[in-house]
Order: structure tokens, then sequence, then C-alpha cells
């Protein structure tokens, strides 16, 4: 017989199951003199803090700083306003220099059984990308490996089993 959503609930908490956790640090930070109601950062482990969405000269500095010991760069993080504070979460991220890399700001391998595919900003490309390749292949036979500029040569990873 089917459970009645109405009837039982089947919410995180409810069955026991624990929610996913959407964020490696959370923190609530005071940042005075700072515009602006929502931005997006990538703090680097060399203290570089690259500003990917928000108000033009927004110092994301002082909110990666309140991180210091909560979680080690690289991450990405996302910041909010409230009346008085900025409440910021942080997830950790894989980065790889590709000094090779051809222009776009997305590239993309995809290994299945058929071979592989390589695109670079959505299109099929004929870029050799054997950095991406050889992430994907350490971990699984049928991947695909996905890389975001972030700067010249710096890329934020992602490895996915197919």
């Amino acid at each position: 017989m089917p459970l009645d959503p109405g009837r039982h609930w089947l919410a995180a908490g409810i069955t026991g199951i624990p929610r996913q956790r959407e964020w490696d640090a959370v923190k609530l930070v005071e940042s005075p003199g700072s515009t602006g109601d929502e931005v997006q950062f990538v703090a680097l482990p060399d203290g570089l803090v690259l500003l990917e969405a928000g108000p033009d000269g927004f110092d994301a500095l002082p909110l990666a700083a309140a991180f210091e010991g909560s979680i080690e760069p690289p991450y990405r993080a996302v910041a909010r306003r409230r009346p008085e504070l900025w409440a910021v979460g942080a997830c950790s991220i894989r980065i790889l220099e590709l000094p090779r890399a051809p222009g776009g700001d997305a590239l993309e391998v995809v290994r299945t059984a058929d071979g592989l595919l390589i695109r670079v900003d959505g299109m099929p490309s004929g870029a050799h990308l054997p950095e991406l390749e050889e992430l994907g292949a350490a971990r699984f036979a049928s991947f695909v490996a996905r890389a975001h500029r972030l700067t010249d040569s710096l890329f934020e990873i992602e490895v996915e089993p197919l």
C-alpha cells in the first residue's frame, strides 16, 4: 500500500534520514561599510579571494578571513546580507592548474565505453586535456570531468562517474 504524503512525512528528521549537508562551514560576519545584498567568491590557498558575483569593488576579504581555522582554501562561498551581519556558507572545492588549457571558461571531458568526448564552452572540441583525462581515469572507468576557469590557468574541478 503506497504511503499517503499527508499522513506520513518523509522529510529529513521525521524518518531519521538526515538532510544532506549543504555547507562545509557557516559563519555570521560583521562587515561594516560593505555594499550589496549577496556576493559569491572563491578563496584560494595563496590568500587570493576572487569575487564571482556582487557589486563592483566589493571587498570579500573580511568575509573570507572569518573562515580561518574553520575551512582550508580552496573553497567557494556565498554570502547574504542580514540586517546587521552577513551570513556566509562555504564549500571545499578542488582546483587544478591547466597551463595548456584551450580558450573558454568551461571544459568537459567525457569517457564512456564508446570513447572520449571533449567540449569547450559546451561545443565539441579537438583539444587535448590529459590532466583532466588522467584525473577522471584514476577514479572511474566511465566519467565526466568538468573544469571551470577561475583565473588564467587555474580551474575548479569536478569528477563524477557515469
